[in-house]
């Protein structure tokens, strides 16, 4: 989680908002990505987006499915519904988000029965420290 958490405080001095995750596979991160909405003024520029095509690329396939993804927020509905398309094994994130997580929070499509993949999920890692990267890049833009 330290290094989806430097990958947040990138986006947070690229005035983006700070989410920040990586992709590990057999111990090894495969990808590493931060938000770019703003930059590419494009709403699908999440980091998880960006990650999974940067794992698939790496790995040369569309399935992920012995990877896990680490992010310091919960992932939105279409982040995890591109999780579940990928087959990833595994979502561990730090601070739940009451407002748009769909791992469980307001939506649970990781694990959705009706759906055809089933995601593991571990919430709560390095919680505090992630939830507050966000606290204050938000309090800064009410400023």
């Amino acid at each position: 989680m330290s290094e989806a958490i430097k990958e947040a405080i990138k986006a947070s001095e690229e005035d983006e908002v700070p989410v920040g995750c990586v992709i590990v596979r057999d111990g090894k991160i495969i990808a590493r990505a931060h938000n770019q909405v703003e930059r590419l003024k494009d709403p699908t520029a999440h980091a998880e987006m960006i990650a999974i095509t940067s794992a698939a690329n790496f790995l040369g396939s569309k399935w992920l499915s012995e990877a896990s993804l680490y992010v310091t927020i919960e992932p939105c509905s279409m982040c995890a519904g591109a999780l579940v398309l990928s087959r990833i094994k595994e979502v561990v994130y730090g601070a739940p988000d009451p407002k748009a997580g769909a791992c469980g929070s307001i939506i649970n499509i990781a694990n959705d029965k009706k759906l055809n993949h089933r995601i593991k999920v571990k919430s709560g890692i390095l919680e505090d420290k992630c939830g507050s990267l966000l606290s204050e890049f938000f309090k800064k833009k009410r400023k």
